[in-house]
């Protein structure tokens, strides 16, 4: 991977005016820790919060004419950003409840304040940094675009049990159901960490979307930042050539996604938290999504989902597709190979420094740097560890009911959940 050639993007990200987010996600931080994970473009989110698009305006300026922008004071890294948002849409539709997300990219800060004031009658922009809108999508579609064409919206992270397209709990069954007449300005759909490339493949309705993938981070941490990202490979570096290469959906410029594991989401497998208990989707069907401890109905995983929606076997992949690597947060992966539950540990930390001090950032580590170089620096467990992931030979317990999956390096975990086969005391934790 040569960064001069290619432009790396995690294009929905949040700030510290979204709920649930961290303080420290402000612009400066982001940039740094941008760097380190080996990002080069990133969202700005939020952009429809006024207090947000204050702070961005006075501290980013514009790239030239690339149509994204930079820090004013200027760090030592060189970090672009583009403009973004992350809208909520509730309303009724045929007499059921839908919560939508949809994730939105911006040519410009004028953009994005005529975006607000659109709508500005539609819901509270100053109560969170992904304000709840009450428009429906096709009628969200249609405002956002009457503003600007060059603008680029989908729905994110597609398929969570909540607040998603597909979402088993206020989701549709297809984009069309969804967006009606106004699915023709959509191009992408974003697959969230619960899926990856291949799951969507089994549906025949999304051949003519890009699939995207981004973080959704809530904290400017590595583990968290760019988790998820988007490769291009890019003549010129712009707004409007990646804007393209997406609705192109052109896999000579739009190289691969990186992908977290789709175990690794929060709700890959069906499951209730509180119970401890997960299962696949065959297992959750057979029992009629209860609960076995306490009879309650189950959070339906992503996979179960993706099952029930398919029109095509586990395995298809339509032709022409840009391709996905599946990685793992290198901090987290540190924290497993030392034995150690916080992947912000003193000890992991300094694994991470050497790593990233000898190799540049992250994801020069976990995609190209050798095995030998890697030993040199962390020996060869460590070493080996990064090679297994960077083959996709890591093991994941999955995650379910909005517990993350855990990484497995020993295959006792998701040995004792491949043998539960008519017992489901083996699947709770």
């Amino acid at each position: 991977m040569s960064e001069n050639d290619l432009a790396i993007a995690d294009l929905q990200i949040h700030s510290h005016f979204s709920r649930a987010t961290s303080i420290h996600m402000n612009l400066e931080n982001i940039a740094f820790y941008a760097a380190i994970k080996g990002l080069t473009i990133v969202g700005t989110g939020d952009i429809t919060h006024p207090a947000w698009f204050a702070e961005v305006s006075s501290k980013l300026e514009t790239d030239d004419a690339s149509g994204l922008y930079m820090l004013k004071e200027k760090p030592k890294v060189s970090i672009r950003f583009m403009i973004t948002a992350e809208v909520s849409t509730i309303y009724d539709d045929s007499g059921t409840s839908r919560k939508v997300h949809h994730c939105m990219l911006m040519p410009s800060l004028e953009v994005a304040a005529q975006i607000a004031d659109v709508l500005e009658n539609a819901g509270d922009l100053r109560a969170d940094g992904r304000p709840i809108v009450k428009v429906s999508s096709p009628e969200l579609v249609e405002r956002v675009m009457g503003v600007s064409r060059e603008l680029e919206i989908f729905p994110a992270h597609a398929w969570t049990p909540w607040w998603s397209v597909f979402g088993a709990n206020s989701g549709f069954d297809s984009l069309k159901e969804c967006y009606r007449d106004q699915l023709k300005h959509v191009h992408a759909v974003e697959t969230g960490l619960s899926s990856d490339p291949p799951m969507n493949w089994r549906l025949s309705d999304l051949d003519d979307f890009t699939l995207l993938s981004n973080s959704d981070c809530h904290s400017p941490y590595p583990h968290r930042l760019g988790r998820e990202a988007n490769v291009f490979s890019l003549e010129h570096v712009s707004y409007d050539a990646i804007i393209d290469a997406i609705r192109m959906k052109d896999s000579s410029r739009l190289l691969y996604t990186i992908e977290t594991k789709p175990e690794y989401g929060k709700y890959h497998w069906t499951g209730h938290r509180s119970c401890g208990v997960l299962m696949p989707s065959k297992e959750s069907l057979e029992i009629g999504n209860k609960c076995p401890k306490c009879g309650r109905t189950l959070t339906r995983g992503v996979e179960q989902r993706v099952d029930q929606l398919a029109d095509r076997p586990d395995g298809f992949k339509p032709e022409g597709v840009p391709a996905f690597r599946h990685l793992l947060p290198l901090h987290e992966l540190i924290a497993a190979v030392r034995g150690e539950v916080n992947p912000l540990s003193k000890g992991v930390q300094g694994v991470y420094s050497s790593l990233t001090n000898a190799f540049g950032n992250e994801f020069r580590v976990m995609l190209d740097i050798p095995y030998k170089n890697l030993v040199d620096v962390v020996g060869p467990e460590m070493a080996n560890a990064i090679i297994a992931v960077r083959e996709d030979r890591v093991e994941v317990l999955p995650g379910y009911d909005g517990v993350y999956g855990k990484i497995d390096l020993t295959g006792k975990l998701t040995a004792q959940s491949r043998k539960a086969e008519g017992n489901l005391n083996d699947w709770i934790e």
